[in-house]
């Protein structure tokens, strides 16, 4: 994966607030909660393209699935801080998508990771390729529409 991008390389931004029961005994965020985190950021994406999930890609034949995950943690997170969950797509292929994370507090980036779905026949598994609407909503959507 590449370096990490700075809070100004990503379209979307999600606020939110970090919950007493997503700390741990270090009292730091639970490495785990990053997940939650991310899958956080990537609904509010879809509803930012105007696909909310699963409506957004509804009748297309296929599903997304999450394949692969990396996360890689900088610095933590505490109770009550405010994070900034950002999200980019960072490459389209024929059947799969890699989303760029970043969480920051305070400018101060703290996770970074990506996350690749596949789109696949939801009962055989098979990958099929990405819906068109899709495509083209998040490729307008990162080039500024």
């Amino acid at each position: 994966m590449k370096q990490p991008s700075d809070l100004a390389a990503f379209r979307l931004r999600h606020t939110l607030r970090v919950r007493w029961a997503e700390v741990d005994a270090q009292s730091i965020v639970f490495n785990g909660h990053y997940l939650t985190y991310f899958d956080i950021g990537i609904t509010e994406y879809w509803r930012t393209i105007g696909l909310p999930y699963p409506e957004g890609i509804a009748g297309t034949g296929g599903d997304l699935f999450a394949v692969r995950t990396v996360v890689n943690y900088h610095a933590s997170a505490h109770y009550d801080d405010f994070l900034d969950v950002c999200v980019r797509a960072e490459k389209l292929g024929n059947s799969s998508m890699t989303f760029e994370m970043g969480i920051f507090r305070d400018g101060e980036r703290l996770i970074s990771g990506e996350v690749v779905y596949v789109n696949a026949d939801p009962e055989s598994r098979t990958s099929r390729r990405l819906p068109e609407k899709l495509r083209q909503a998040i490729e307008n959507y990162e080039a500024g529409g």
